[in-house]
């Protein structure tokens, strides 16, 4: 397994992300590849991490999810995935301290390529699904806490995510068509 630096629009690395990439072993009776291990991933991200919960999400195309994170002190790290189909996969650096507060980047996830976003605390994520159906899977570093939930909303003017809706129909819950801003996030809630 190997890890890219993610770098956003402006060519700038947005430090703490990684593109996770497996070494796929392929013949005729089809392929293998190791899809965990933690000695190899804290290894690769040059720190200890505990992921303390699985969730999974199942979408159908057009839906987006996002962007949330959780506040201070219940901020999860997520180790992203795409088990079926394909999705656009949206980082963006709520680190009210970063030099690259504001930056997004993004990762395209599917069944085929096998690729993990891994999206540290500090960030906000989303994703849009592309096939007919995903099924999506992350890792968290922290358990899910209801009050300590929040969003950003995903076509913020501002943030200009290049999403790649193109002739998709977006769906998206209540909470996420009412989130805030990345300007009206009080600074006490970032990260």
């Amino acid at each position: 397994m190997r890890i890219k630096k993610v770098i956003n629009k402006d060519g700038i690395e947005i430090k703490g992300l990684g593109i996770l990439e497996p070494n796929i072993f392929e013949d005729s009776r089809g392929i293998f590849y190791e899809s965990w291990n933690q000695r190899v991933f804290n290894n690769l991200i040059g720190e200890n991490v505990v992921f303390v919960q699985d969730n999974k999400s199942i979408s159908d195309q057009g839906v987006l999810r996002g962007l949330h994170y959780q506040m201070k002190p219940n901020q999860q790290a997520k180790l992203v995935s795409c088990e079926r189909g394909e999705i656009y996969d949206v980082a963006l650096d709520i680190r009210k301290d970063s030099p690259t507060f504001g930056s997004w980047a993004h990762s395209y996830l599917s069944s085929n390529n096998k690729k993990q976003f891994w999206i540290p605390n500090g960030f906000a994520h989303g994703f849009l699904t592309l096939s007919d159906k995903a099924i999506v899977s992350y890792k968290t570093t922290n358990y899910w806490h209801k009050d300590s939930e929040n969003s950003i909303i995903w076509n913020d003017d501002e943030l200009n995510i290049s999403w790649p809706i193109n002739e998709l129909i977006v769906k998206t819950n209540r909470k996420d068509q009412l989130a805030s801003t990345l300007k009206q996030i009080p600074k006490s809630e970032l990260l």
